[in-house]
């Protein structure tokens, strides 16, 4: 059942259309803005920072932190992203792009003071659920003022029709971070950085199928968080926890994605698919393969992700996806399963924090608010 878009009206009196409409994760793909490199920061120090980082990589982000990405790095990352933007344009989308920041610039609060890291990932600072974007409260205080580089075009996005909310701007005190926080050991019950002080979230730690939202705890997004989504979205939708075995989750998209009505691509080594939403039983789970290795030792060193970014596609529509040119395993599982996956590079994004899925927020896609969950048993693992 699909329903309505609120009325709205510009300063001339005629109705708006918004730009802004997505309500899942595969309808047809027309707009979808791209993060940028330039000015990119290595995260500053903070125990929020790295207790998410890899351990092979925080060697390397202790010694750079607040300083500049090296060329090194950003140069290949640079040559994929034109690619990765140049392949999305050819495919009918528009793109658009946030203002280019330097992110090594000091800034401070009342109660601390950081340098900035980067705006490679739109989808952590926004939400889009239909026609609203929401700005999202990271726990990372590096990224406190993240989503102003985004500002021209949410202004631009409001003044058309869209609606535009911003959750409540959290304090980012020590009150918020558990000083005797260590990564649980297997076997030993799950716990977080995070306390309840406040409420903070990333919007990676959702994915939307309709009126179903899915959400991670992690790291960066805590009980309160999840809470204030459930209630500022009301009773129109319905906000689902995945329970994850990572001891050091952080965004849902390398644990659980939504890939096509009745789909959910899954990580083996983070889900147990018995224990999923009893709302995904008639879905078709499908496991994803183990990802190739990474033969890179600089990749190896400065990821700030894990070996699962695999999983990180982005959907056109129904059926094609794009997806890593090295995952070779993951795309022929994404074809077994009936997908036609586009390869593409973005390899040397990883030490920015993610893939495809990362760098991407999808504005508008061409579809209608629907519900694609039901209580029907019988629940198939499909192993790619």
């Amino acid at each position: 059942m699909s329903t309505p878009s609120r009325e709205r009206h510009g300063d001339d009196g005629g109705e708006l259309r918004s730009p802004v409409s997505s309500h899942n994760e595969w309808d047809p793909l027309e707009e979808v803005v791209v993060g940028r490199l330039d000015g990119a920061t290595t995260p500053s120090r903070h125990s929020v920072v790295s207790c998410n980082v890899p351990p092979w990589a925080a060697r390397f982000q202790r010694l750079a932190a607040g300083f500049r990405y090296p060329q090194a790095l950003i140069e290949p990352a640079q040559r994929e992203l034109d690619q990765f933007v140049t392949l999305l344009q050819s495919l009918g989308i528009t793109v658009t792009r946030p203002d280019p920041v330097d992110h090594r610039q000091r800034f401070s609060t009342p109660d601390w003071s950081s340098r900035g890291f980067c705006n490679t990932c739109p989808r952590d600072s926004m939400l889009v659920i239909g026609e609203e974007i929401i700005e999202t409260p990271m726990a990372w205080p590096c990224r406190y003022f993240e989503t102003h580089s985004y500002r021209a075009l949410l202004k631009d996005y409001f003044r058309r029709g869209a609606r535009w909310t911003a959750a409540p701007k959290p304090q980012l005190t020590e009150a918020l971070y558990d000083p005797r926080y260590r990564p649980p050991e297997p076997g030993e019950p799950m716990r977080y950085i995070l306390t309840e002080f406040e409420p903070v979230f990333d919007a990676a730690d959702f994915v939307r199928a309709g009126r179903d939202l899915f959400v991670t705890r992690s790291n960066v997004t805590n009980g309160m968080g999840i809470e204030w989504v459930r209630r500022h979205l009301g009773p129109d939708y319905r906000v689902h926890e995945i329970e994850s075995r990572c001891r050091t989750p952080m965004h849902i998209d390398t644990t659980f994605l939504v890939l096509a009505p009745g789909k959910a691509l899954v990580n083996p080594e983070y889900i147990d698919v018995d224990r999923l939403p009893e709302v995904l039983d008639s879905w078709d789970i499908l496991v994803a393969p183990q990802p190739d290795p990474i033969r890179d030792p600089l990749l190896q060193l400065t990821s700030l992700c894990g070996k699962w970014l695999s999983m990180n596609v982005l959907m056109i529509d129904e059926r094609r996806v794009i997806a890593e040119r090295h995952h070779t395993t993951m795309l022929r599982a994404l074809e077994k399963w009936g997908f036609e996956p586009i390869p593409c590079d973005l390899l040397h994004y990883a030490p920015f924090g993610g893939s495809f899925h990362c760098a991407t927020l999808d504005v508008r896609r061409r579809g209608t608010l629907e519900s694609y969950v039901d209580r029907a048993a019988g629940r198939s693992p499909q192993v790619g």
